[in-house]
């Protein structure tokens, strides 16, 4: 079977030849592919000369890359990787073996960190914090939503919509795994320090709002009845909370003395129904939608399987 490496890559001079090296000696029947974004340092020049394919992606940003990744390679199982020398390359083969084995369409690997400066206390409470989230929301599946270490299915990638541009690609993966019920799995890998002269391009709250933005538009695009549901509740109960002591006084003396309180409570109650049918509306929608992806996912071959 064709295995691709891809390793997404932003000046890792310091740490990207021993990546290469070590995930052909780990896979050395895969390819490697590197596709650069922008850097202003010897990342392609060093990226080539450990033997990888070296391509570019001039939008700048890690969701632009993987979204060219998918569309150009072609392969039956796809390995994700980092090219910051944290991720443990002898894990590779359990990945796959996995995801060969029990037919799945995903296994992500669930970093481990050998020690703690390895993993930020800032990177580790957020990652907690987003995994929480989208197990609340979409399903609890993972338990390192952001790692950036996966083995994929040939019938993933091509049915992913690979829609953002930044670090929040992460999180896209795993909802579009969750969101179409795909068989997926966890490994728990080893996670290290980089290497001296590397340094993370993550910013822990400005990608972290980017991250948290993008889940609360996945809910709005995924889960409309939930988030106009909730809406609509919150009008109705601000509505009859204003309404209730008119309608008491109504009932007593058979007046309305605040006339604007009442045209609020009602104006609120109109626009509690119209948030509620809206959200009704746009769920019907998104289940045709779900169901028009999952059907075209459904037309694409299972790994490990022969056409």
């Amino acid at each position: 079977m064709r295995v691709a490496v891809l390793i997404p890559c932003f000046n890792e001079a310091a740490a990207i030849a021993a990546v290469v090296r070590d995930f052909s000696t780990a896979l050395p029947h895969a390819v490697i592919y590197v596709y650069d974004n922008n850097s202003t340092d010897e990342t392609r020049s060093l990226a080539e000369a450990a033997g990888a394919i070296v391509r570019c992606e001039p939008r700048q940003g890690k969701g632009y890359v993987l979204c060219r990744m998918f569309a150009d390679i072609e392969a039956d199982i796809y390995l994700l990787v980092d090219g910051d020398g944290t991720y443990d390359a002898v894990s590779a083969g359990r990945m796959i073996e996995r995801l060969l084995k029990e037919q799945l369409d995903m296994v992500n690997g669930a970093r481990i960190a050998s020690n703690r400066s390895a993993y930020r206390p800032g990177h580790r409470i957020g990652n907690r914090l987003l995994t929480g989230l989208v197990a609340e929301i979409f399903g609890d599946k993972f338990s390192d939503v952001l790692s950036g270490y996966r083995v994929f299915s040939r019938r993933y990638v091509k049915s992913f919509p690979a829609l953002v541009g930044g670090f929040e690609i992460e999180t896209a993966l795993t909802i579009h795994a969750l969101e179409l019920r795909m068989p997926v799995a966890e490994i728990e890998t080893p996670y290290k320090e980089r290497p001296q002269g590397s340094a993370s391009k993550l910013n822990t709250f400005r990608d972290g709002f980017r991250i948290l933005w993008m889940i609360f538009r996945m809910i709005e695009e995924e889960r409309p009845m939930q988030m106009f549901g909730a809406i609509a509740v919150l009008l109705a109960l601000a509505s009859v909370g204003l309404a209730y002591p008119l309608l008491v006084t109504f009932l007593e003396t058979g007046l309305v003395p605040r006339l604007p309180t009442a045209v609020l409570a009602a104006s609120l109650m109109v626009l509690a129904c119209l948030s509620f049918f809206s959200g009704l509306i746009i769920d019907l929608v998104t289940l045709g939608r779900r169901e028009a992806k999952r059907l075209f996912y459904l037309t694409l071959r299972a790994p490990g399987t022969s056409e």
